[in-house]
Formats: structure tokens, sequence, C-alpha cells
């Protein structure tokens, strides 16, 4: 019996999921977060669920039959955007959250074949501008603004 290359996908992300999902019992809570309704372990929690359900939806939608259903992907992009988020967690804490994502935006849609400039600059500058927004100013979460702009006297 042959396994479809869509299901062993599919067991493979749900086992590390439930993986995943048995690690947010191992994080610590403080004193008091059980009557909180959202703690450390909340999103952890909720992202294990959705990946086990994604999985399990993967492996009963999966044809059953020896050839896969996937097309062929593009391989070299997919690699350059891989190392396009490992310079990402390099660049962000130098370059702090702003201009470090709006980089991160440009090259992504760079890679991804968009070459126009003003819809570059328009797709990456005032999403990263809104996030950085809701992030700060109503949800108070503090984004330090980065070595290189804290060094250039917080521009």
């Amino acid at each position: 019996m042959t396994i479809a290359k869509d299901r062993i996908g599919g067991l493979i992300f749900l086992a590390l999921s439930i993986a995943y999902g048995y690690s947010v019992t191992l994080i610590p809570m403080y004193p008091g977060d059980e009557y909180e309704v959202f703690t450390a372990k909340t999103l952890p929690a909720a992202l294990a669920f959705i990946g086990a359900v994604l999985s399990l939806i993967m492996i009963i939608s999966s044809r059953g039959e020896g050839k896969s259903t996937l097309p062929n992907l593009d391989w070299v992009i997919a690699i350059k955007l891989l190392a396009l988020m490992s310079l990402y967690g390099v660049i962000l804490e130098p370059l702090g959250f702003l201009v470090g994502t709006t980089l991160f935006l440009l090259g992504g849609y760079w890679l991804l074949g968009e070459r126009r400039k003003l819809i570059l600059f328009f797709c990456s500058l005032p999403l990263v501008t809104f996030f950085w927004y809701v992030l700060t100013q109503l949800l108070d979460i503090y984004l330090a603004p980065g070595d290189l702009l804290t060094w250039l006297g917080g521009i």
C-alpha cells in the first residue's frame, strides 16, 4: 500500500502540531494568570490547534493515490524567501521594526516579481506603519526603534 505525498505531509504536520501543542503545556505561568483571558499559552495553543485541524483536513482531503496533487513549486524562490526571512531576523534589532520590516516586505515583493517602485513602496510602508501604530499606540507594546536609529539620535 502506498501513501500519497499529501498524506505524508499532513501526517508530518500533524506530528509537529501535536508536539508543539504538548510544548505549550511546559510554558510557565505567573500566579494569577489562570484568571486572565489572554496568557502566554493562549496564542501557541491556538496555533497548535489550527495546525492540527489543517493537517487533518489535508490528510482527509488527499486523493490517496500514489500521485501528488501539488503543483510544481519554484524552489529557488522559496529558498530565496527563506534567506530573506533569515536576513530579516538579523536586521530587525539593528534597524528596528519600521525600517527592518519595510525592507523585508520590499525584498519579498521584489522576489515575488513586483518591479514597479510605486507599488513596492505603497504596499510596504503604509502596511508597516499601520501595524506599528496598532502595536505601539493601541496595544501599548514597546517596539525598540533599533540600534542604528538610536545611535543616529532617535530619528
